[in-house]
């Protein structure tokens, strides 16, 4: 791969990275949005009795947002690991473009 060709892997992942880091804050988001959500859910099923038919679908929609958590903390899992990859390999280019660029400073 040559400097202007590992450059521009160079700048698309720093991209992808950006991309990652954005939709990693709007799960964070979700997620903290869905913890309220919860709490809410909670505090309204505190004076309800538990035999009741409102507790019984208090406790589905909670349910709901619990499984609704969990794939959102699946996916932010998922982006951690693809976002550690492509810090390895922007590391790596970087090492290969200022090699590079010294050998070609170098050559003249």
């Amino acid at each position: 791969m040559g400097l202007s060709a590992s450059h521009g892997r160079l700048v698309s992942l720093q991209a992808q990275r950006i991309d990652i880091e954005l939709t990693s804050q709007q799960i964070a988001n979700e997620r903290l949005r869905l913890t309220n959500q919860m709490n809410e859910l909670f505090n309204s099923g505190s004076n309800l009795d538990p035999n009741s038919d409102d507790f019984l679908q208090l406790n589905l929609k909670l349910q709901s947002v619990v499984n609704i958590e969990k794939s959102l903390t699946l996916q932010q899992t998922r982006l951690d690991t693809y976002y550690k990859s492509i810090n390895a390999e922007v590391e790596g280019l970087k090492k290969i473009v200022d090699k590079r660029a010294t050998d070609l400073f170098k050559a003249e």
